[in-house]
Order: structure tokens, then sequence, then C-alpha cells
């Protein structure tokens, strides 16, 4: 594309409306940036979350999507580590590799590039990059992947295998990786141990396969639905427990299920009830449990001091504790080894000109991830 040229995107002009596809200016990167021809989207929870904007802050006119798979088009000043042509998924966290945290083994979380789901401007110079008849229209944690062209820091992109298809891959670049990495990089159950899921929307489904893949030997999904039982079989959850079904707490159920707890925990609701019950449920002496949902910004839970002092203990992660640009790649080369499975999580595919669907279908509950097809 020139310097500046249209593109199509899909808009959103207020809270809770339906998109609009517009013919939006695109400018060309600037200092450490990169314009990406998007060919793969797909819907997150969190679009539909800010989207919605219940309990956020609105800012509108917005151009969301944050889990994508693309080409290079174009480098800024600065880049020299992506060049037009790469294959690359866009990631709503970064990795400058220059902070404190992108210098330590243990952290994910950049100063510079952590997600930011307030701003809608580029970090370089507080611009957009997307423009309307010369009114700026605002980015969505620095990715905005419901356009066919956008502008990113190069932090936040991960250059990949380019014979990995890019339809599938995209979905890595966010919810799958957040819960598969939740499991094996935190959780890490020992082959043979139980793991209880709490919540089996994508990121749970994708914890539960982080536990098949570590060789987990009970896999307890927890859900208010039952409705999503059936699907979690496929991600090898081997028994499910409603919580409504009990007149006791959750957690007594599983501990009395589990012969006084599971080895693991991973709870990817964001509900603080879910938390207390998934990080109570855990086995003393050895259990671990893992918070990855994100919680309403009042929320806090409280749990007696005992049950930390029993050896139980108690984790956050972000984004699966995978560092972007260094640990992306080697996720997307699991999927290539066929160490991991990534069709099973996509259950529809939309033309671009239908991403209106997409809404409908996750809002329906009748989409785990449906893929949108920039070209259609």
């Amino acid at each position: 594309m020139d310097d500046r040229d249209m593109d199509h995107a899909a808009v959103a002009w207020e809270a809770g409306k339906p998109l609009v596809i517009e013919e939006v200016e695109v400018a060309p990167p600037q200092k450490n940036e990169v314009r990406l021809k998007i060919l793969f989207t797909s819907l997150c929870h969190t679009d539909v979350y800010f989207w919605e904007a219940k309990g956020q802050t609105p800012l509108f006119p917005r151009i969301f999507g944050h889990e994508a798979g693309g080409i290079v088009e174009s480098v800024g000043e600065g880049v020299t580590d992506l060049q037009p042509g790469d294959h690359v998924l866009p990631v709503f966290t970064g990795e400058c590799k220059e902070c404190p945290h992108c210098h330590s083994e243990e952290s994910n979380m950049c100063d510079l590039l952590r997600i930011n789901t307030d701003r809608g401007v580029m970090i370089n110079d507080g611009q957009s990059r997307f423009s309307i008849k010369g009114k700026p229209i605002y980015h969505f944690v620095g990715t905005s992947t419901f356009s066919e062209y956008t502008v990113t820091h190069v932090g936040c992109v991960a250059k990949i295998n380019p014979a990995a298809p890019l339809d599938k891959v995209c979905v890595l670049s966010c919810g799958i990786s957040t819960g598969f990495g939740a499991t094996v990089n935190v959780a890490k159950p020992k082959k043979g141990q139980s793991v209880a899921i709490f919540g089996l929307g994508a990121v749970g489904l994708a914890a539960a396969e982080g536990a098949r893949v570590s060789g987990a030997s009970r896999i307890i999904g927890v859900d208010l639905n039952p409705s999503r039982f059936n699907e979690a079989k496929k991600f090898g959850v081997t028994e499910f427990v409603n919580p409504k079904d009990y007149d006791k707490p959750v957690q007594q159920v599983i501990a009395d299920m589990t012969n006084g707890g599971v080895d693991r925990s991973v709870e990817c609701t964001g509900s603080v009830q879910a938390m207390i019950s998934a990080f109570e449920c855990v086995h003393d002496g050895w259990g671990v449990a893992v918070l990855v949902g994100v919680p309403n910004k009042d929320d806090a839970f409280k749990t007696h001091p005992m049950n930390l002092l029993n050896e139980r203990t108690l984790k956050g992660t972000f984004f699966g504790n995978y560092k972007p640009r260094s640990d992306l790649p080697s996720v997307v080369e699991k999927y290539m080894n066929k160490e991991l499975e990534v069709e099973k999580f996509i259950t529809h595919t939309v033309p671009f000109s239908e991403i209106n669907k997409a809404f409908d279908l996750m809002l329906a509950g009748e989409s785990i991830r449906c893929i949108i097809r920039m070209d259609g």
C-alpha cells in the first residue's frame, strides 16, 4: 500500500452497537513500528467485553481485534528484526527486550509494552495511525486487527514459521496461549496428577489441553453451564462439576472427590468466588492454584492464612508466562509438530463482511473461536 492509503476496517462507533465496515486511512509506521496486512483474525471475549464497555472506560470510535495472523507490509525507522513479507502474530502485550521484566527469566510483563486497555494511541507520539476524513479512530491494546492493515509497535509482533497456517495459528496470539501456558508454564502438573479447571470457555479449555499434554490423570472441569461439558471432553476433561448442583462449597466437593484436594487448579473465570474455590480445593502440602481470569477492578477476596501455611501455593499468571517475541514462535512449532491441537478450538469461520455474526455467535455462547477471513 502507499504511505497513506485507504483500507477497510470494522469500526465500533459506540458501545454495544454493530461494527461498521468503513474506509480508513492507515498512516505509515513510525519509529519502532510495523504496518501489518492482517489475513485472519479471530474474536476473543475481551473484544466483546470492551465493545460492550460495561464497567470499563468507554473509548470510541475504536477498531477492536487482537488475535490475528498477518504479514509485515512495511517497517519504520529502527526496526531491524522484521522485514516486509515476514509472517507474524500481533500480540496485545509486548516485549521490548530492554526493561528489567524482559531481562528476567521469570517475567513476561514488559514495562514499556504491557497491556493497556485504556490507551487508544501509539506510544511513540501519542497519536492514532487510523483516521477517517482526518478524524482519529482509536487503537485497541496496540493491535486493532479488525482492519485490513494495522500499525503496531515492533515489540508486540512475533515472527513465526512461514509454513504455519495463519488461519489456524492466529488463535495462539491470545487466549489459547494464555490458558495453555498457565498450566504448562505455571501450574506445571506432573504426569499422573489431578487438575481442576474453573471455567470452560476458550482459555479454560486451553488450560485443560495443557493438563492433557502434561499427562494429568484426572482433569475436573468446573462450570455453571452444563452444556459445555461435552465439548470439554475433546480437551481432556474427564469429570464435570457444576457448583449449582451442590449445597456445599465446590472446593469441598472437589476435596471429597480427590481424597483431600487436587494437585493443581487453574482459574479462568475472573470470578472472586471461583478464585477462592480454586485455591482452597488444592491439596495441602503440595497443591498449586493458578489465577488466570481478570477480576472487576474493585474486587478482593479473602481466605484463611492457614490455607497458605499448610503449604498450598497461590500463583498468578499473565499471558501464560510467555514472552511474546521470544516464546510464541516455539508455541507455533508445538502446533506444527502436532504436540498442540489448535483446530478443535475453531468452531466457526466468517468473512470480514459478516464480522458482526462472530459477535452474535459469541454472545449466544455458540463459539469458542470464530475465525474472520479478511479477504471476504
